[in-house]
């Protein structure tokens, strides 16, 4: 007799069976034959991934001069699992002129997965980089006496000019919060560190290739899986063109040597930097290669600080240039007009409170104090502005007000510039003062702040951009060092007017003051040049020597360049500031020095400044 669960069970245990065997087979020929997937995730033995850097996008300045290019450069790459027991140290060693304990710490280096986390003996893995062209030929020559090394051919920067190091920056190798950040990046891989090598990195990097290239079982590479049909070609990061005339930075940087301080020249109608120098400096041509990590070390660690970048980073009381942004806030404000007198008896006087000033005549209108720098004109002013209960209700509202026009002016907070660092210096405000003083302060409390003392701070960039604003007869563009991105329209933050809170009227009454600073008064060293030059001298006190400033435009009408010039410990305004800005001047609006100017820029060149411990 039949046992029917017994022939059941059977049939079903053998329709299982029978399922399970077609579906394996269906997969299997899904992922051999229907799918490519099975062929490009096969085991990494047998392919290899070949990347292909892209050359970095060049750099000109706004004459079309090139300043920054790629030099071919190359990598040494190695895959541990080729490598492993197959190497002839000594021969290795030799060829590259590295010594074998240098291998060793390398290799060690790289297996180490706290200072590699992306490590895989199956992949490759930076041991080289930036070997020059004439070192590499003599390895590529022996290298296939080296086991599981391989070359992967890279650029290394190239920098023209000795000259804009604060503005160009350099490259560097990624760190790992450059990795995480970005995937774009594997370590090995080099990424701007300082200036527009950085701000513009996404634009300058271009895009990597890849090639995966088949393996036979001895790791010998037998060409382009699937003819190249997954491969990827590299693209070119795009050109810059920058707004800096490199004749003008030289120049800049020639009349700033042996000191501390810095020069910034804007176009006003554009917002465009024509020069941004910083003192010291360094030769950006010197982070290039294997030294650059042991240079910018000992530049880092220079009492002098040369990697600061004090045209947007030093934070400095602007002294008397910040006179003309009072002169506007009064006359707008209907503090003053043109032909309001105030007293100055060697400074302001009054309660016992003195705030002095070099002897002229006396009382003084607003066109004489901004040509002669008064200091009692612009305390009176600003002390008539916080009393005044009929238009402010508290000092806290006339203070708030007077803030305001400042920050229109583009003060009290960063600009904007295309470069990264750049600080805001320092505006206070009401809220300041009741916090510094709990709530018990008046005009006579914060009276320095009128002529550029006291808690108002500002950087260089701002100077300049102060005096780009005059020139406009009040608006500015935000300043910004790169003119064109190649295929790219410039970022419209760089192309809009921003209009300050100060009238017209205002400005036409500070830029007269200004032409006759130069006509007869603080800056006529400026007078013998042949085109008009509006000015405004600064000199800000100084726990030491006084710092000397300058800020000015040119021509008066149809301005074509602003400058600020800023020199720490160099006294008067007129004595450093101010001839060099005559230089500067000249250069760019003649473009190049006469005779006499030349030898006045020699001159300005070769004077140096005894810097103590306290001014580092």
């Amino acid at each position: 007799m039949k046992d029917f669960n017994i022939e059941n069970r059977r049939f079903v245990i053998g329709g299982v069976a029978i399922t399970i065997v077609t579906l394996y087979i269906i997969r299997l020929f899904t992922l051999q034959i229907v799918s490519d997937d099975y062929k490009k995730n096969a085991d990494s033995n047998a392919f290899l991934k070949k990347i292909e850097f892209p050359s970095r996008g060049v750099i000109f300045d706004r004459t079309g001069k090139l300043m920054v290019y790629d030099q071919p450069a190359y990598d040494i790459m190695v895959v541990m699992n080729e490598e492993s027991g197959r190497l002839d140290t000594s021969d290795f060693c030799q060829t590259l002129g590295i010594t074998k304990e240098y291998f060793i710490q390398r290799m060690n280096d790289i297996k180490d997965r706290s200072k590699n986390p992306g490590y895989s003996r199956y992949t490759q893995q930076l041991f080289m980089s930036q070997i020059p062209a004439k070192d590499f030929s003599i390895f590529q020559e022996k290298m296939f006496r080296f086991p599981g090394f391989y070359v992967q051919k890279r650029s290394i920067r190239q920098y023209t000019y000795p000259y804009a190091a604060h503005i160009l920056g350099d490259i560097g190798e990624v760190s790992e919060s450059n990795i995480e950040e970005d995937d774009y990046y594997q370590p090995g891989d080099y990424i701007g560190k300082l200036g527009i090598e950085k701000y513009y990195e996404k634009q300058l990097r271009g895009e990597k290739g890849i090639q995966i290239l088949l393996r036979d079982a001895h790791g010998r590479i037998q060409g382009h899986y699937q003819h190249g049909k997954f491969d990827t070609k590299p693209v070119p990061g795009k050109d810059l063109t920058l707004s800096i005339d490199v004749q003008l930075q030289a120049l800049g940087e020639r009349l700033l040597e042996g000191k501390i301080g810095s020069i910034v020249a804007i176009e006003p109608s554009t917002g465009e930097v024509l020069a941004l120098v910083s003192s010291p400096t360094y030769d950006p041509r010197l982070l290039v290669g294997h030294n650059r990590g042991k240079v910018h070390k000992a530049l880092a660690r220079n009492v002098w600080k040369p990697l600061l970048n004090r045209a947007i980073m030093g934070q400095y009381p602007p002294g008397s240039t910040f006179k003309t942004t009072q002169g506007l806030t009064f006359l707008s404000e209907g503090v003053v007009n043109s032909h309001t007198l105030f007293p100055c008896n060697h400074g302001f006087r009054y309660k016992g409170l003195h705030v002095g000033c070099h002897g002229h005549a006396s009382p003084v209108n607003l066109n004489f104090a901004i040509e002669t720098s008064c200091n009692g004109y612009f305390c009176w002013g600003l002390y008539y502005m916080m009393a005044n209960r009929k238009k402010y209700p508290s000092v806290q509202v006339a203070m708030d007000t007077w803030r305001d026009y400042m920050v229109s002016m583009g003060m009290g907070y960063k600009l904007g510039i295309d470069l990264p660092g750049e600080k805001r210096g320092l505006i206070p405000n009401s809220a300041y003062y009741d916090k510094a003083y709990h709530g018990s302060w008046n005009g006579l409390t914060i009276i320095s702040i009128a002529i550029g003392q006291g808690e108002v701070n500002m950087t260089p960039l701002q100077i300049a951009n102060l005096g780009a604003t005059i020139a406009n007869r009040g608006f500015f563009y935000v300043p910004h060092v790169v003119r064109k991105v190649q295929d790219e329209p410039l970022d419209t933050m760089y192309t809009r007017r921003h209009y300050t809170k100060a009238t017209p009227n205002a400005y036409a009454q500070i830029v007269n003051g200004m032409r006759s600073s130069v006509l007869g008064g603080t800056c006529k060293y400026l007078g013998h040049l042949d085109f008009p030059v509006c000015g405004k001298t600064g000199t800000a006190q100084n726990r030491g020597q006084d710092h000397s400033i300058f800020m000015g435009f040119a021509p008066m009408n149809n301005p074509k360049i602003a400058i600020a010039v800023y020199v720490e410990n160099g006294g008067f305004g007129a004595d450093f500031a101010v001839p060099m800005a005559a230089c500067l001047f000249e250069q760019y609006m003649k473009g190049k020095l006469s005779p006499s100017m030349e030898k006045e820029a020699l001159m300005l060149q070769k004077r140096r400044i005894g810097y103590g411990k306290a001014n580092r």
